[in-house]
């Protein structure tokens, strides 16, 4: 049996292609309903990605200001690979200015910092502050949406597609309940974005005669404990949608509705999932993220070895009265790596099963640059291996 989990699991592993932590539970949903009156919704626990209920998950809505978590999630994408900072100043365009909807009043040629928008976003849902960063980043709206596109095939999402950074209607803009909680977990990957989308309320040019007074659409910040993001959304033909995610006792869980007819029923729906994932779940974390859990040969690399590390937290989801089940730690990592790597390339997978289901699958990635090495390097390895053998 131990033979057979073992294979089944490699084989998961070889045809897994997301480079994130992968969700393999199945649609679950709670004997009695946790929500109606939306068109469809999901709740799930982030670090497993597991499903813990599901209404209509997979169907094609429009996302609204939703969208903004893909925004978002580029962003800080390049704040973390040092192509962006937080005090860098981003000039708007005529295009970004004329964006309707909610906003921030920006200028064509204004220039403002690129924390100052992140609030504007975050906390507004300004669309002309999406547009002025999506150009800033991309060079054009259309660059900037082919790249919204690729990161969501990157992230498996077979429901989604965009049009533009911001939400507003136009044709061919989709996404799916699970699709956008997918999204929601890859962007909380960056903890810092929830510095912003918990912040209630703030200013934007508060030394000038145009001082604006942002105040957050999510009001479940006021009104639900643990809530901390993430995004709301709402046109007159996707009506009142909401991406929220909380935490408690140490779990973090994500919540989505799409289609709730108004505000107030929106808020409660996501508050009905959340409170049913907090009675009845709870979560234990086995390993904690950045621990190494092996020494890895890389293939040419000037290195010679290196440290392979968790980029999440390993964390076992257990239901609470359960007897705690059986579980099976695996270690996989890629055969025939070579040079050269950045740090934080996924190199394998930690897994975690029970019998032949997999509960979590986390990424591990390489600690360090991993450099190419120059011939020197390879003549002077194989010296030292010649001189450490029978010589």
């Amino acid at each position: 049996m131990k033979a057979f989990v073992a294979i089944f699991l490699s084989a998961m592993v070889a045809f897994a292609g997301v480079p994130t932590a992968s969700v393999f539970a199945k649609e679950k949903k709670d004997s009695q309903a946790l929500v109606d009156n939306v068109k469809s919704a999901i709740l799930l626990e982030k670090d497993t990605g597991k499903v813990l209920y599901s209404k209509n998950m997979d169907k094609e809505l429009p996302p609204a200001s939703m969208t903004k978590i893909m925004t978002l999630l580029l962003i800080f994408k390049a704040l973390d690979n040092k192509t962006l900072s937080l005090d860098e100043k981003v000039q708007v365009s005529e295009h970004a200015a004329s964006m309707g909807g909610s906003q921030i009043f920006l200028e064509a040629g204004e220039k403002m910092t690129v924390n100052d928008l992140l609030k504007a976003i975050a906390i507004g849902s300004a669309n002309d502050a999406s547009m002025a960063m999506a150009e800033h980043l991309a060079g054009s709206e259309k660059s900037f949406v082919k790249k919204m596109n690729k990161e969501a095939k990157a992230l498996g999402l077979k429901h989604t597609h965009f049009s533009n950074p911001t939400g507003l209607p136009t044709d061919d803009h989709y996404s799916t309940a699970h699709d956008m909680a997918m999204m929601a977990k890859a962007l909380l990957n960056y903890p810092e974005v929830l510095k912003y989308t918990s912040t209630y309320e703030d200013y934007l040019r508060e030394n000038t005669d145009k001082k604006f007074w942002l105040v957050n659409t999510n009001k479940m910040l006021k009104t639900y404990q643990g809530i901390d993001g993430l995004k709301t959304g709402f046109t007159q033909e996707a009506k009142y949608c909401l991406t929220a995610t909380a935490k408690r006792n140490g779990m973090r869980v994500i919540a989505v509705v799409m289609g709730a007819p108004t505000p107030k029923e929106r808020n409660k729906e996501v508050a009905s999932m959340l409170n049913y994932a907090f009675a009845h779940f709870q979560t234990k974390e086995l390993v904690p993220k950045g621990k190494v859990m092996r020494q890895v040969q890389v293939n040419k690399s000037k290195e010679g070895t290196v440290p392979v590390v968790t980029q999440l937290p390993v964390v076992y989801l257990k239901e609470k009265g359960k007897q705690n089940e059986k579980i099976h730690k695996e270690i996989i990592v890629h055969k025939n790596l070579k040079a050269p790597m950045k740090a934080g390339t996924p190199v394998g997978y930690y897994i975690v099963s029970s019998k032949d289901e997999i509960l979590s699958k986390t990424p591990l990635v390489v600690r360090e640059d991993v450099h190419k090495a120059k011939w020197w390097h390879l003549f002077k390895r194989s010296i030292g291996k010649m001189t450490n053998g029978s010589w």
